[in-house]
């Protein structure tokens, strides 16, 4: 691999079998899959600085290693996006924990055993909790409608608690909505779980943090000869894509084009934005070994930030007498400006603004979308891999 800051002067498209726009998790994996199962030499083009797209890491001034674009906690049930990603990394034992800041009290999330005995006390907890067991079982996840629809007003009490104390105003803030703007579907499915298991993941029997972190987990998926990273190179001013056709660089392109961007950006917005919410990521190193007992904690009921991170008690790094944490305050993404566009908006008006741009580069047989951005949805960082090993078996098929 190597990698370059722009494009060197006369940069041949034609000398590669394929063009990857974006070094994040989708590009990275169909990279890496075309090199090997058809020998393809690969142009990587990403617009940032570094590789390893949102997942991206480094170590700050007082040597933390922090994620600038928010947390990234690795969790799957997928033994094959498992098994290819271990090919680049190994894993810590980390599981993660969330904790709620409700009133000052912090109880685990999704709300279980112990947080009921902190909402409600030791007796009535325990009290509610045997109600829940006897109800549903133990080791389960019940979304709180299961509990309203019981006509129990021990249940209900539960149900209503969760709803006002963890997610009602944690979810005001994440999405800039009032109550009566909620989704009713969406509410409905808020969890209790049903035991003492207080990991945010309990059903992934995979999760951890890579051992060296994430970039290095990129540097090692993309070291290969017949791949080339150009970074700091805005596609937009080398890519055009025609009815039937890809132009790059201003002439004709036959090869493969993975695309993992924004499709209205590629289209300078000509048919509207795509609306997010993006993120204000504020960093504040601290002169103390640890802030807070676990990685995340939701301040859900206070506070105009979401949520605290702390990346020591995620990586399990040792850096005497300092740590890092961050607060994100979520907000309204504004389009062409160069913010972060980090979450979709997928209601219906939205996804139909999406098939529009989509429908564009239907008939250009040899231009592929993947990815959060290019896809338009949410993605945990599986779910990306899995997708982008999914595209990657139609392209290697086609060869």
């Amino acid at each position: 691999m190597s990698i370059s800051h722009g494009l060197p002067e006369g940069f041949s498209p034609q000398s590669y079998d394929a063009i990857v726009v974006g070094a994040g998790y989708a590009g990275a994996v169909c990279a890496r899959r075309l090199t090997e199962a058809c020998g393809s030499k690969v142009a990587v083009v990403e617009r940032r600085s570094h590789i390893a797209g949102n997942a991206y890491d480094y170590e700050d001034e007082a040597g933390v290693l922090v994620h600038k674009y928010g947390p990234h906690i690795y969790h799957t049930a997928d033994e094959r996006v498992h098994e290819f990603l271990s090919r680049f990394t190994s894993w810590t034992d980390y599981s993660h924990k969330v904790l709620a800041n409700v009133h000052g009290t912090l109880m685990p999330v999704p709300f279980n055993h112990r947080s009921l005995r902190l909402a409600f006390g030791d007796e009535r907890g325990e009290e509610l909790y045997q109600k829940l067991v006897a109800t549903f079982g133990e080791n389960k996840k019940v979304p709180i409608l299961e509990l309203r629809r019981k006509n129990d007003p021990d249940l209900e009490e539960v149900a209503d608690y969760v709803y006002e104390n963890v997610f009602l105003h944690y979810t005001m803030k994440q999405w800039g909505k009032t109550p009566d703007q909620i989704d009713a579907a969406v509410t409905s499915r808020v969890p209790v779980f049903v035991g003492d298991d207080d990991r945010y993941f309990p059903q992934a029997p995979h999760q951890g943090m890579p051992a060296e972190g994430y970039t290095t987990l990129f540097e090692h998926m993309l070291d290969h000869d017949l791949i080339n990273v150009f970074l700091d190179v805005d596609v937009r001013d080398i890519l055009k894509v025609k009815e039937s056709t890809v132009e790059v660089c201003g002439k004709p392109y036959g090869g493969e084009v993975i695309y993992t961007g924004a499709l209205d950006e590629l289209f300078d917005l000509d048919l509207g934005a795509l609306p997010y919410r993006t993120v204000d990521m504020v960093f504040e190193t601290l002169d103390m070994d640890q802030f807070q007992p676990v990685g995340t904690v939701n301040y859900t009921v206070s506070e105009n930030f979401t949520r605290i991170t702390e990346f020591k008690n995620m990586t399990g790094q040792v850096v005497p007498g300092k740590t890092t944490i961050l607060r994100e305050y979520s907000r309204e993404y504004l389009p062409g400006v160069g913010e972060t566009p980090y979450y979709v908006i997928g209601n219906a008006k939205n996804r139909e603004l999406y098939q529009a741009y989509r429908d564009r580069v239907r008939g250009v047989l040899n231009f592929h979308v993947v990815g959060r951005l290019a896809e338009y949805r949410y993605y945990d960082m599986d779910g990306v891999v899995a997708s982008a090993l999914e595209l990657s078996d139609e392209i290697i098929q086609s060869h």
